[in-house]
């Protein structure tokens, strides 16, 4: 759905005695983000995961499991502790997306093996096969890992130029396998499973209004690596098969890669998480349209002149390099803009109107979404669950329930 002054005035009225900040989630447009995702990976005949950091909210992971069983399973998780929270909760089929070493992650590792879970945690050196190994002969155990492979794209052939996350080391066939043979000698880890994120391309936006260059420019880079990653990837894998792993499962993908990533011959599952809130970040991409769900909304608390409304709060920055686009939405009403000498501020958001603006008033509210998804949930206990224009319920959020896992 798209932003307009309509439905500010409709969920103006809707939220008129409610308690500001708030954030909420529009049901009909997470549902039909699950349906659209789900219905990628049918095409596809693959399965589908649930990013857990994008989501941090328990109810709603569980909606998308119910509404789209037949394409969705487990979840990739990003803390030990949140992981083993889900398996308290009922759920199993975990990809730990990150690395650990402390002690008391690995123990919770190793207590959810020993009691039946499944659950791989992300490696990419001897060194984390080392720690793995000697937690499982700890604890009597057979620890499950899943290998990470770089999917950057280095179009110079070296780091010289390097488009993609800093995740992984490994990017080739001979570096995977060696990894692989080194886990052989150990007695208490093996390798199961193998992730490759594109992180490049599931979330760089291609397709932004008013930047037909630029564009053209991040099409053309993304057809490219998703070329040479293919190539790679099914590689890597195929060595992997050749050497004798039985590899339960090779995940990849993000929101904004679905489309390719499930087209990949080598992958049996793709991972989707900010798409289904569509955030900020989340709005512009060629070949997924993806429908703004999750939003935060504020209160006007002071007019300091003609044209301009200040709310209270709304610094919610989000993670990654310090850039304008990680700055929150105004989303309506339509055509807000910051101050640019105060931006979105932890006390105070000062907003210039727009002409033609519904007329706003103390105590009205102006809505808002986070630039990332799952970060909105780290400064809410609830989101407001909203469906066919009418509150239907509250969920809880991770930090609702209690935690903060990172």
């Amino acid at each position: 759905m798209a932003f307009t002054d309509q439905w500010y005035e409709t969920l103006r009225d809707l939220f008129k005695n409610q308690r500001l900040p708030l954030a909420f989630v529009d049901l009909d447009a997470f549902d039909a983000n699950t349906d659209l995702a789900a219905s990628l990976a049918q095409k596809a005949d693959k399965r589908l995961r649930i990013g857990t950091k994008s989501l941090r909210c328990l109810p709603l992971m569980e909606r998308v499991l119910v509404h789209a069983s037949a394409r969705f399973r487990g979840f990739l998780t990003f803390t030990a502790e949140e992981t083993a929270f889900l398996a308290n909760r009922g759920h199993d089929d975990f990809i730990l997306a990150y690395p650990t070493v402390q002690p008391g992650d690995l123990a919770i590792l190793a207590q959810l093996t020993k009691q039946g879970k499944q659950v791989s945690v992300m490696v990419d050196s001897n060194q984390h096969l080392d720690i793995l190994n000697e937690t499982g002969r700890q604890y009597g155990t057979i620890l499950n890992a899943c290998l990470e492979i770089d999917m950057a794209y280095r179009p110079l052939g070296s780091d010289v130029l390097h488009l993609g996350l800093r995740r992984s080391p490994i990017r080739t066939p001979e570096q995977a396998i060696g990894l692989v043979k080194y886990a052989k000698t150990l007695s208490n880890v093996r390798v199961d499973s193998v992730m490759g994120y594109e992180g490049h391309i599931a979330g760089t936006n291609d397709d932004v209004p008013h930047q037909v260059m630029m564009n053209v420019v991040y099409r053309t880079l993304k057809k490219a690596s998703v070329k040479e990653l293919t190539k790679r990837r099914a590689a890597v894998i195929g060595s992997m098969k050749e050497a004798g792993v039985d590899l339960r499962l090779v995940n990849g993908g993000g929101s904004g890669s679905l489309v390719s990533t499930l087209q990949d011959g080598s992958i049996t599952e793709a991972t989707i998480g900010s798409g289904l809130y569509a955030s900020g970040l989340f709005h512009h991409f060629k070949e997924v349209k993806y429908q703004p769900s999750a939003f935060f909304v504020l209160q006007v608390v002071r007019i300091p002149k003609e044209g301009m409304v200040t709310c209270a709060g709304g610094g919610y920055i989000a993670s990654g390099a310090i850039e304008k686009c990680k700055l929150p939405l105004p989303a309506m009403p339509v055509g807000l803009k910051y101050v640019d000498l105060e931006g979105a501020g932890e006390v105070q958001t000062p907003l210039v109107l727009p002409q033609g603006c519904p007329k706003l008033d103390l105590g009205d509210p102006v809505f808002f979404q986070h630039a990332k998804a799952g970060e909105l949930c780290e400064r809410f206990n609830k989101l407001i669950l909203v469906q066919g224009g009418k509150i239907v319920d509250i969920a809880k959020t991770y930090r609702g329930e209690g935690f903060a896992f990172l």
